[in-house]
């Protein structure tokens, strides 16, 4: 923004030059971009950041040079500014402004007869070079220099050339054009906020006003208008028609709505022109007073020095902040034009920058040293990636967007709201597709790899993200040393090998199948992840042979699971007992049920257990099979009798029977 400094000095008296105000509005934020001399005069170009619009003007900039030089003095500009440059006259009651959208929440207007349109004295219009825009007219300057001011855009309508002599601020309804002023004709959107008279737009709201009610040399009458309006919408509609204005720069930015009214009044007063009426002034969404408390003890930490709370309330109060003051701090009511200040920490902010940053003391930073190492859940990782590694297996790292596949989990998938792809669809929710897609790539034969890394799901309103291991497994377990030599290959027993090289863990059939492992072939590892056999339909859709070998585990858990303890108990010395049983069963009862069913009758004097035999054929009835079991029974401190085995294989047979097993 460029003004000349002989417009700041009318706002407030300093002894400061040009150069010296720009470097105190830089140590307070405001960039100063540079100095140049326009028609004799010295014109500072100030760079202001996004959130902070009331910089974006003259009277915002006079703020900051009182709150930051002890030597500066407010001018009755500057004063009559602050009160909003009250006038003797009544607000109107006329029902001539109609607010049909919550986007605008203020919208002012003043009406004006017996105008007379003429060129600017040549003060005004050197200001208005100075600030870098061109000259028009009386009318339109005065508003533009009124926005240099202030920071409030106003909009001056040739009255006559409203329909019905009224203002509807809404939304464009389909269909809708508007001719701008500087000619370009644009087809208006539903979600475009527009000013309209009484039957068609007239100025694209916070943009640009309308042709066909433009104010030219044969104007008469005027509505003034200034208004408030939602900074995100002036912003969407301006970057969807293609250009920026002076007013939708300060828009997006955030306006002071208390504005409104104090640049109505201040352009009549330079227009000089006899209003008819006082000032019409629709506002329904007045904002809420917002205060906080910002603690001594709490700046004096964040900003490394101390700094008074006499010195704050004065800072703060020079900024335009109502104060009061408490036992530990100040409470602060925020400004209707600081919208930026939400938290305690800005108020600390506005505290240091006007102190002066360049104040803080430097020391070096306190700190403790403290013994380096990994986090414990990293160490344990980097050990099963050691152990892996060491096992043959080969690490892959994938991307953690991909489509969806059939080794996915089964949990609700979720990926952000714009994929630069389907490719890139959605967050893994499982490691197993990575694996399955590097494997084929690579010819999916005698492959061994594995991978670690974050899955995500959605559980009801929940998100979770979880750190996951897998591991893929096809062929030849490791390269032959003689020719014909045979060579082990992977199978559901290679891969239970490899889970029990990661630890002691309690492996199971599951209760629920996973549909991705083939239904007989598989099993959990406690309650952190399972391995099995590849589904053949599923080998088949991912482009896998049927033998590959899978396992897929949450890390957590399965670390969970490695720090549990075990009860030893001392080798019996005294000699074992074998009893054998043979009996008939259903082919559908799953084999764990008779594991279980066994040890429970047995209980601790059961050492072992094994299948050694199994029939079908000959006097062995449809859909069942004849079944030998082993069972190896020793005692602690004395011998098993004859009698005392045999009633342990009574309780076992009972226990078979009680599945449907028939004794042979």
């Amino acid at each position: 923004m460029k003004f000349p400094i002989s417009m700041l000095r009318e706002f407030v008296a300093t002894p400061l030059s040009a150069e010296e105000v720009g470097d105190l509005l830089t140590m307070a934020g405001f960039e100063l971009e540079g100095i140049e001399e326009v028609e004799g005069e010295e014109v500072l170009d100030i760079k202001v950041v996004s959130n902070r619009g009331d910089g974006l003007s003259v009277f915002g900039l006079a703020r900051e040079v009182l709150a930051k030089d002890p030597n500066a003095k407010s001018t009755e500009l500057y004063d009559r500014a602050k009160q909003r440059f009250p006038t003797p006259d009544a607000a109107s009651t006329a029902p001539l402004v109609t607010i049909e959208t919550e986007d605008c929440s203020r919208f002012g207007c003043r009406l004006f007869d017996d105008v007379t349109v003429a060129p600017s004295p040549e003060w005004l219009q050197k200001r208005i070079r100075q600030a870098g825009w061109r000259p028009l007219n009386f009318i339109v300057d005065v508003t533009n220099y009124v926005m240099l001011e202030l920071g409030q855009p106003l909009h001056a309508y040739d009255r006559s050339k409203l329909a019905e002599g009224r203002i509807v601020v809404r939304k464009a309804r389909p269909g809708e054009k508007i001719t701008t002023l500087n000619g370009d004709e644009h087809e208006l959107q539903a979600h475009h906020m527009v000013i309209a008279d009484g039957s068609q737009p007239v100025g694209i709201a916070g943009v640009m006003g309308g042709l066909e009610s433009e104010v030219a040399y044969d104007t008469t009458t005027l509505l003034l208008e200034a208004a408030h309006f939602l900074n995100t919408s002036v912003r969407r509609t301006r970057k969807e028609l293609g250009f920026n204005t002076e007013a939708s720069y300060r828009f997006e930015r955030s306006v002071d709505p208390e504005l409104v009214v104090a640049a109505l009044n201040r352009c009549a007063e330079l227009w000089g022109f006899k209003a008819a009426g006082g000032v019409i002034d629709v506002y329904p969404g007045k904002p809420a007073a917002r205060s906080l408390v910002v603690r001594e003890s709490r700046w004096n930490r964040l900003l490394g020095m101390t700094v008074t709370a006499d010195e704050a309330h004065r800072y703060l109060s020079g900024l335009g902040f109502t104060i009061k003051r408490l036992a530990d701090g100040l409470e602060v009511e925020c400004p209707t034009w600081r919208p930026d200040i939400v938290r305690e920490d800005d108020l600390v902010e506005e505290i240091g920058r006007v102190h002066g940053f360049d104040r803080i003391p430097e020391r070096l930073p306190l700190a403790r040293t403290v013994l380096g190492g990994l986090p414990e859940f990293t160490k344990k990782a980097d050990h099963l990636r050691q152990t892996l590694i060491r096992l043959g297996f080969d690490q892959t790292m994938s991307h953690s967007l991909r489509a969806a596949h059939p080794l996915d989990a089964p949990h609700e998938r979720i990926g952000p709201r714009q994929p630069a792809s389907p490719e890139y669809a959605l967050l893994r929710n499982a490691l197993l597709p990575s694996l399955a897609d590097n494997a084929r790539r690579n010819g999916a034969k005698d492959l061994h790899l594995f991978e670690t890394g974050q899955v995500f799901w959605r559980e009801g309103e929940t998100l979770v993200e979880r750190t996951y291991g897998a591991i893929l497994s096809q062929g030849g377990l490791f390269p032959p040393n003689r020719a014909k030599d045979p060579i082990p290959t992977a199978d559901f027993y290679s891969m239970k090998g490899v889970i029990q090289s990661l630890g002691s863990f309690a492996m199971a059939v599951p209760t629920q199948p996973d549909p991705r492992l083939h239904p007989t072939r598989q099993a959990t590892i406690g309650d952190a992840g399972i391995f099995g056999q590849i589904h053949p339909d599923v080998a088949e859709a991912c482009g896998l042979p049927e033998d590959t070998v899978l396992a897929e585990f949450d890390l957590a858990k399965l670390f969970a699971l490695q720090g549990q303890t075990f009860d030893y108990k001392p080798i019996s010395r005294n000699p074992s007992v074998r009893r054998d049983l043979a009996f008939v069963v259903s082919k559908s009862l799953p084999y764990h049920q008779i594991e279980n069913a066994l040890e429970l009758a047995c209980g601790e004097t059961l050492e072992r257990h094994w299948l050694f035999d199994v029939y079908e054929g000959t006097g062995i009835p449809e859909g069942k099979h004849s079944l030998a079991i082993a069972l190896q029974l020793r005692k602690f401190g004395e011998n098993f009798t004859d009698e005392e085995a045999n009633q342990v294989r009574e309780k076992a047979v009972a226990a078979l029977q009680a599945l449907g097993a028939a004794m042979r």
